[in-house]
């Protein structure tokens, strides 16, 4: 009888949750629209190339590959009834977890690709050890490697409360530590900041005793002020047809989105802003886990202009190996950076010197100078006033050196 009115509880409890947040998903909605009307239109009826994670597919002669392709990549969203987290106890990610849940996404893919190979496709009956061990990394209990738990938890270190919404580089750090304590994903993140790939920071992270160390490049960017540049969109489309592309985390204004392809102007992406509920993968064994696993997956992509993308995103590399990171810096080099000016990010061997550091540097010697006669310590010079010249219209982002801060997200 208890156990009777806990459910009925639990139940009642679930309607009202829905009902305070109201309606989610543009995916949802969209998909839902499409069975109404017959056949989804998440991938374009006519003869053209579709881009998944580096895949090409002919969006007419290979759609159902196409959607069994991006079914089989983990799709993270929005949970409810999961354990409290934090001092409000929040039990639902839903407003505040859409970049969190992106940054899982992209994460999945690179275990994934690294663990089970790029060619490996989910099935509903699928039981594979390695799978479960990847999907169970990702469940919302606080003992998994990748929860919403240590994720949102991890992130007080970076001076996010939980439940603050986060921007693609903040995700990215947090991912960065969380992996150094997974030593079955046998994965290294390196996060490349001021749009700059540095090599020897690159090679610090990966090589470990002279081994190679798989790596998760992100790499990122802040790409307009408002609106994302389209002199940037061919390097972004060549970036998703790379074979080590692991997608994108970014989004439209407000809502973060995983870009995991692209089709002619439009780029592909899961959204995680659909809320389900909190369960257990688990090995499979019973019904529930089986059902539980399906909510991992969707197998219709939404589409979005590349015009109506944030322009703060990050684009995300994965590099089994040592050849196949240098194989990466050859076509990037080549095949990417070439594409627009200024590059999407640039290359270096060393890291620029850190101007909050100079006092370590051994700087040479200032040679005397005869100065002109008259010339004296005490002599009149002009001071720019703060609040002018040095600041109109600039607001630290443009002639700075400094990039904009990240838009929040939800």
């Amino acid at each position: 009888m208890l156990v009777g009115l806990s459910d009925q509880l639990a139940r009642i409890m679930e309607s009202v949750f829905e009902a305070y947040l109201g309606p989610d998903s543009v995916l949802a909605s969209a998909v839902g629209q499409a069975v109404g009307s017959g056949e989804p239109e998440d991938i374009p009826r006519r003869n053209t190339d579709v881009w998944v994670l580096g895949k090409k597919y002919n969006a007419i002669q290979e759609l159902e590959l196409i959607r069994r392709d991006i079914q089989s990549r983990l799709w993270c969203t929005y949970r409810h009834g999961f354990s409290p987290l934090g001092e409000v106890q929040l039990t639902t990610d839903k407003g505040w977890g859409c970049m969190l849940r992106c940054g899982q996404m992209v994460l999945a893919q690179a275990l994934i690709d690294l663990h089970l190979g790029r060619d490996w496709f989910w099935t509903p009956d699928c039981r594979d050890a390695t799978y479960l061990k990847i999907v169970n990394r990702f469940e919302d209990v606080r003992n998994s490697f990748y929860s919403i738990h240590q994720i949102a938890q991890m992130g007080e270190s970076q001076n996010k409360a939980v439940g603050e919404w986060l921007g693609p580089n903040t995700v990215a750090q947090i991912l960065k530590k969380l992996v150094r304590f997974d030593d079955w994903s046998s994965l290294a993140i390196h996060v490349a900041m001021d749009s700059t790939v540095v090599l020897d920071d690159v090679y610090a992270s990966c090589r470990e005793g002279g081994s190679w160390k798989p790596l998760l490049l992100i790499i990122p960017l802040r790409l307009g002020i408002t609106d994302i540049n389209p002199l940037y969109v061919p390097a972004l489309k060549r970036c998703l047809e790379l074979d080590s592309s692991c997608g994108m985390i970014g989004g439209r204004p407000n809502q973060a989105l995983y870009f995991l392809g692209y089709v002619d102007d439009e780029v592909l992406y899961l959204d995680p802003h659909t809320t389900q509920r909190t369960g257990a993968v688990a090995q499979k064994t019973a019904a529930a886990e089986q059902d539980y696993d399906e909510t991992y997956h969707q197998k219709h992509a939404a589409r979005l202009n590349f015009s109506a993308m944030d322009p703060s995103l990050a684009v995300c590399f994965l590099c089994k190996t040592s050849d196949s990171f240098e194989s990466l810096l050859t076509k990037l080099k080549e095949e990417v950076l070439s594409l627009c000016s200024p590059a999407l990010f640039e290359i270096s061997q060393t890291r620029a010197v850190d101007w909050d550091t100079t006092e370590d540097i051994d700087w040479p010697t200032m040679p005397d100078i005869d100065w002109p006669a008259g010339t004296s310590d005490s002599d009149s010079f002009a001071i720019v006033e703060s609040g002018r010249d040095s600041d109109a219209g600039c607001s630290g982002a443009i002639g700075s050196g400094k990039k904009p801060s990240e838009r929040a997200v939800i």
